[in-house]
Parts: structure tokens; C-alpha cells; sequence
């Protein structure tokens, strides 16, 4: 059984960082490419940054290139997300997700159950 369990968010100011984390299980983690999207309230669920299987390709939605950075520890089964330079509208639920293969955004087959980031003003 997948599962996937975030962890690392909360409550931070405008301009402030935090680090979000994602632990795999019941998968061979080094064959999955990883995602983060968030879903804000009354919103879609959004894309935000993807890496390949292998950690050497990373895919960023255009409204956080620059502040938020993935990264994975295949030897971990874990994967990151470091956000920086928190604006009030990066406020959302985050989501971790596995997709096997190759990061297809419409593909993501196993999802985590969230993790609330509010980003205060």
C-alpha cells in the first residue's frame, strides 16, 4: 500500500521561509517521479514543482520559480520542498504526490493527505 505523509507545514510571515517534507512507502521510490501541488480554498488544485525519478530534472509553475526549490533523498524516500520568500497568496493545503516514470502533471496517481501553509500579511 502507497502511502505518502507530508509534514513541515504552518504558520510563518510574509517573506518567511519553511521547509515541507514528503515520506514514501510501499513504493520503489527511485522509480517515481515526485510532485507538490496546493489547492487554496474555493480554488482548483494548482501544480507547483515537480523532479524526476532521478533528481535530475525539476519543473516549477511559473508563479514560484525563483523562491521555492525541490529537492529528493532517494536513499530516504523523502522529498522536498523549500519555499522561500513566502507571499500571503502561496497560502494553501500542499500536497505530495507520485507518479511512476516520468513527471506528466495530469498523471499523479498517488496523493498525500496534505499539509496546511498559511502565509500571514
Amino acid at each position: 500500500q502507497v502511502q505518502l505523509v507530508e509534514s513541515g507545514g504552518g504558520l510563518v510571515q510574509n517573506g518567511g521561509s519553511l521547509r515541507l517534507s514528503c515520506l514514501a512507502s510501499g513504493l520503489h521510490f527511485g522509480s517515481y517521479a515526485m510532485g507538490w501541488f496546493r489547492q487554496a480554498p474555493g480554488k482548483d488544485r494548482d501544480f507547483v514543482a515537480a523532479i524526476s525519478w532521478g533528481g535530475g530534472s525539476t519543473y516549477y509553475a511559473d508563479s514560484v520559480k525563483g523562491r521555492f526549490t525541490i529537492s529528493r533523498d532517494n536513499a530516504k524516500n523523502t522529498v522536498y520542498l523549500q519555499m522561500s520568500s513566502l507571499k500571503p497568496e502561496d497560502t494553501a493545503t500542499y500536497y505530495c504526490a507520485a507518479v511512476y516514470g516520468d513527471h506528466v502533471p495530469g498523471n499523479y496517481n498517488y496523493w498525500g493527505q496534505g499539509t496546511q501553509v498559511t502565509v500571514s500579511s
